[in-house]
């Protein structure tokens, strides 16, 4: 979600314009008769780490709320956002479903996330900073509705900092995602520098077995997605820093990954890049964030958005195309 690469130099080539130090010029889309532009999809916050749910013909949106005040440049984190949409278009803006007072244990910072259903329970995997064991950590909230209210599934978290020890870092158990394979099995995948994943039991709210770490990425960095399409299992996560979206393929949820390259270029006007990819209604789509939102958007103040996923006719994945007008409405 967010790299701890500071002394990286800012630098953002993508598809709109270079991040410059500089504050960033408004976002005022071009003017094109007879052409809508959605992106980015929230403009009343700044929304942040996009995880998505299909549930019931609707897409749920889980996003961080980027609260800092112009122009401090810093993560201020303190709560998730949900928001709905039966076409793609038109979100409507749920109660506040989960803080990062939730969990008594937590002392601050409400970092990337997603929920996953199972057996008519919502299960919310979420990043947080740890009161008592020093570095980031991961817990587990659950509800009965894809809505919330959301309540702390453990008591505990599910990662803490000193259970992964390969990668000497503060920052590297965050940016969990969640998949259930077809057999019933769970995964999770999370990681900053280190790219870790083990199985979870049933109950989803603990590990069944070994955590272990995938080596073969690439300039891996963060943020892994993990999602099949046919017989082939994709890994996406955020390369390098600035942060591309690159992904690799495996034929089993477990590896081995085989690198294809990159799926997204760097996101406009912010230095961190953060995807969730989902099929709905027949069309496949890439969310993503970006520093957009005019006066003050950046890369502490970031706002999700929508484009076309697509594949090749050999299941490789065609590079993302990040635009200004978004996607069409669904029936």
């Amino acid at each position: 979600m967010k790299n701890a690469l500071p002394l990286l130099v800012l630098v953002s080539l993508g598809l709109f314009t270079a991040c410059k130090k500089e504050k960033p010029a408004p976002f005022v889309p071009p003017t094109q008769p007879n052409v809508v532009f959605r992106n980015p999809i929230i403009r009343d916050k700044y929304t942040a780490d996009p995880a998505t749910l299909v549930h019931n013909n609707r897409v749920y949106i889980y996003a961080g709320r980027d609260e800092a005040p112009a122009p401090l440049q810093q993560y201020v984190m303190n709560e998730w956002l949900c928001y709905s949409s039966s076409d793609m278009v038109t979100w409507t803006e749920h109660p506040v479903p989960l803080r990062v007072s939730s969990f008594a244990w937590a002392r601050a910072d409400a970092w990337a996330s997603q929920v996953i259903e199972r057996n008519g329970r919502f299960y919310w995997y979420a990043t947080v900073d740890h009161r008592t064991v020093p570095g980031k950590a991961i817990g587990v909230a659950v509800s009965n509705s894809p809505t919330g209210p959301f309540v702390d599934a453990r008591g505990t978290a599910l990662i803490t900092n000193n259970m992964t020890t390969s990668v000497n870092s503060f920052f590297d158990d965050i940016d969990p995602t969640v998949f259930i394979d077809g057999n019933g099995q769970a995964y999770l995948y999370w990681g900053n520098t280190g790219c870790y994943w083990a199985k979870l039991n049933a109950n989803m709210t603990e590990l069944d077995g070994p955590i272990h770490q995938v080596t073969s990425l690439p300039g891996y960095t963060e943020a892994p997605w993990l999602h099949k399409r046919g017989g082939w299992y994709y890994l996406s996560y955020a390369s390098g820093f600035p942060e591309r979206i690159s992904y690799a393929m495996s034929r089993s949820p477990e590896g081995p990954w085989t690198p294809k390259g990159v799926l997204n270029e760097l996101a406009y006007n912010c230095n961190t890049n953060h995807q969730a990819i989902i099929s709905f209604k027949n069309k496949d789509y890439f969310i993503y964030h970006n520093g957009a939102i005019a006066p003050d958007g950046g890369s502490y103040r970031r706002s999700v958005a929508i484009d076309y996923l697509r594949y090749n006719a050999d299941s490789t994945l065609q590079q993302v195309v990040m635009t200004n007008q978004g996607v069409d409405p669904v029936q």
